[in-house]
């Protein structure tokens, strides 16, 4: 579904502030009692495919206009992991998808690479190299990864707001990669080079100007203390730039309840300055995330995520860029880009439920928070498992004031119906 595009969010602030100045908002489901793997692994030694391909129809409501936008989708999702031999593997994963209506400027058909590596583990050897196309994911938090450092510029194309599956969905980036493991930790060293200058439009593109246009590093060290409690430690680092650290940690506080915790810590240009290309003085500032997830025997889990972004805007700084709608579209656009979060503060509460009513019936749900303007979000499916085929239903909202973060989209309701089929 399309959230927005420049053309149409500019003149939507421009209308929203005009109506604001006189008074003045997975497919993938998280096991809640699994802490996040310490340990790195290497892809499958036997041959694994996934093929299904899938079609969505809906209507978006407008907040600027009385007529509702009819929406479609149809995609094509690929991926399969090989055993090469001699302790060599191959994984290639690709999502194509056409969209309706295409945002302005923007192809109605995007192809992603998301995957496409070599990798090589000697038989009884701990250590594993890697090299070509890999989507790196880091951090255990829900709805924002402080540690996350390969996020930016990965989205071709959001066909759901479900941070999971942007996570699964997005770009991987060209790198070297080496990993040494041991029963309880492994080290990471990641490479990425500059490949090209600036991201393609052209949907067909590779693509590499978004994830690989600068030269930068990782070293994350993960490590396994006990059955309960698992932590990462991570040296991020960009040519020219000063290094950014990190760290997360998962705990098993019951048998019913995890906890998380991810922290950042960088020094680098605030969002707004990054988003008009601003010159100033760089800042250190840290970026966090903490929650709880409880899962019941009758399998409803339930998260709660405390998020926060130190180089986002504050409140009242948010209400004076709103008075420059072209100010606003530009720092909204590039907190998507980078898959930032708008606001200082924010809370995200998560929900899934296995088997509702029926046995093969799932519900999951969210609810995004800016606790600056408490503008909302609110994502809901139901979604019906066959065999080989899925029948969902999707509904998104978002709430607040016109010069609000999610009160200003041009969207105030989408509603959708997916088909997807599994070969």
């Amino acid at each position: 579904m399309h959230f927005f595009n420049r053309s149409v969010l500019c003149s939507a602030l421009a209308m929203a502030l005009m109506q604001a100045l006189p008074a003045q908002c997975a497919d993938m489901d998280a096991d809640a009692l699994s802490l996040e793997s310490a340990t790195e692994v290497a892809p499958e030694a036997s041959g694994r495919t996934k093929i299904f391909v899938e079609g969505a129809l809906g209507n978006a409501s407008q907040r600027y206009q009385t007529d509702s936008n009819n929406i479609g989708r149809a995609s094509f999702d690929f991926s399969h992991s090989m055993k090469l031999g001699q302790g060599y593997s191959a994984v290639v994963s690709d999502r194509l998808d056409h969209v309706y209506p295409a945002d302005a400027g923007a192809d109605a058909t995007i192809n992603s690479l998301r995957e496409a590596y070599l990798s090589w583990q000697p038989e009884g050897n701990n250590t594993v190299v890697e090299f070509g196309r890999i989507n790196l994911r880091y951090g255990p938090g829900y709805g924002y990864n402080p540690t996350d450092f390969f996020r930016d510029g990965s989205l071709r194309n959001q066909t759901t707001a479900n941070p999971f599956a942007l996570r699964e969905n997005r770009l991987g980036t060209v790198m070297l990669r080496g990993q040494r493991l041991w029963s309880d930790g492994a080290l990471s060293v990641a490479y990425s080079p500059k490949l090209a200058n600036r991201p393609s439009s052209d949907g067909w593109s590779l693509d590499l100007g978004s994830t690989n246009n600068r030269n930068r590093g990782l070293m994350a060290l993960s490590t396994q203390f006990s059955q309960r409690v698992s932590s990462q430690v991570l040296l991020y680092k960009e040519q020219d730039k000063p290094a950014t650290v990190g760290s997360s940690l998962t705990a098993l506080l019951s048998d019913a309840a995890v906890a998380h915790l991810e922290w950042s810590r960088g020094k680098e240009p605030d969002l707004l300055s990054r988003a008009l290309a601003l010159p100033g003085t760089d800042v250190a500032r840290n970026r966090f995330t903490g929650g709880v997830t409880y899962t019941t025997l009758g399998k409803l889990s339930v998260t709660t995520e405390y998020q926060y972004n130190g180089f986002a805007l504050k409140q009242s700084d948010w209400a004076a860029v709103g008075a420059m709608p072209a100010s606003q579209v530009a720092y909204l656009l590039e907190a998507q880009r980078l898959q930032e979060l708008v606001s200082r503060k924010a809370y995200l509460i998560y929900v899934t439920q296995k088997s509702l009513w029926l046995k093969d019936l799932d519900l999951t749900a969210f609810l995004r928070v800016n606790a600056g303007d408490h503008s909302r979000l609110a994502w809901v499916e139901l979604r019906h498992h066959w065999s080989k085929f899925d029948v969902a239903l999707q509904l998104q909202q978002h709430m607040g004031r016109p010069s609000s973060e999610y009160g200003v989209l041009p969207d105030r309701r989408v509603i959708q119906m997916l088909g997807t089929y599994y070969f």
